[in-house]
């Protein structure tokens, strides 16, 4: 969500918002005490709640897609978990409806391609999760995917296999966050239950050889948000953030912002971070690039197209 959306929202709604949210941004989210997971979500939480209508669900829709084509990209992923909106709206169903019916409109008017990824929360009941999953299977095609997202600390990865097992029946991409606030071992809980075909984060995969060697072997891309990663507290420095460790051992990258809207940086900036602080020359951001595309569920034509500018870009001279 754009801050001047969130704003306006805020205003009509009659909602206050943290200071710490609109007094200076992007806000802080760590101090050296602790971790930032729960000023995020506390911040997340608030923002979320000023969205109350069918007319503020397109607007950040179409927002985000026209905010993706102006940098640049040309496939969009948006996790949601309809749960949140559906009682301003009806239910899940027309919650979820909504924002295909938008994305599809948004992806016309912008040019760029676009799916939905639903997505269950940890803190919720399992039971929640595969009512999720029957409703993104019911709508295969322009949902993408099934994700789980919220607190690794909460809930048990394991219970959520029921509903991941659906999502797989219905030829969904399995995105589950995992492997960002607790260690390998949540990678490697998050592989044995979910047969994921790709990870939110899951970059503390690095510290242990093992995992790595599991996610080349099988494939299994993980999606790295280096800006989220630093706001969070999980690394000090964008340099402390594995990624060569994890390109050098063969896992495939996926390079992603998350949350602009609390971490302050588009995908871009992302790929700035990869060449100033990790060291890419072009060769190794336009692999990067192509590796996103791959381990997208963007439809064929589109990934061979972006592909094709990614080798035209790297043909470009200096």
């Amino acid at each position: 969500m754009r801050l001047e959306t969130l704003v306006d929202m805020a205003d009509h709604h009659g909602i206050r918002l943290p200071r710490s949210l609109v007094g200076a941004w992007p806000p802080q989210l760590t101090s050296t005490e602790s971790r930032g997971w729960f000023r995020f979500q506390r911040l997340y939480d608030a923002a979320r709640a000023c969205v109350r209508s069918e007319a503020d669900m397109r607007r950040i829709v179409r927002e985000a897609v026209l905010d993706d084509a102006a940098e640049g990209s040309r496939w969009l992923e948006l996790q949601v978990d309809p749960t949140s909106y559906a009682p301003f709206v009806g239910g899940l169903t027309p919650a979820l409806e909504i924002v295909l019916d938008e994305v599809e409109a948004a992806s016309a008017e912008s040019g760029i391609g676009a799916g939905v990824i639903v997505a269950a929360s940890r803190i919720r009941h399992p039971l929640d999760a595969r009512t999720l999953a029957r409703l993104a299977a019911h709508h295969a095609g322009p949902v993408v995917g099934f994700g789980l997202s919220n607190d690794e600390h909460r809930g048990r990865t394991e219970d959520f296999a029921p509903a991941f097992k659906i999502a797989e029946r219905a030829g969904l991409g399995r995105m589950p966050h995992g492997g960002e606030l607790l260690g390998a071992d949540a990678v490697t809980r998050t592989l044995d239950s979910l047969h994921p075909t790709r990870i939110g984060h899951g970059v503390r995969a690095a510290e242990d050889p093992r995992v790595l060697d599991r996610l080349a072997r099988d494939g299994v891309a993980l999606e790295v948000c280096p800006a989220s990663n630093v706001a969070l507290g999980v690394y000090p420095d964008p340099a402390d953030v594995p990624a060569r460790r994890l390109l050098d051992h063969g896992v495939t990258v996926a390079l992603g912002a998350d949350d602009p809207l609390l971490f302050g940086s588009r995908l871009v900036e992302q790929y700035r971070i990869a060449r100033e602080e990790w060291g890419l020359d072009d060769e190794a951001l336009a692999e990067l690039a192509r590796s996103s595309l791959r381990a997208s569920t963007a439809p064929p034509a589109i990934r061979d197209r972006a592909l094709a500018d990614v080798d035209a870009w790297l043909r470009l001279p200096e």
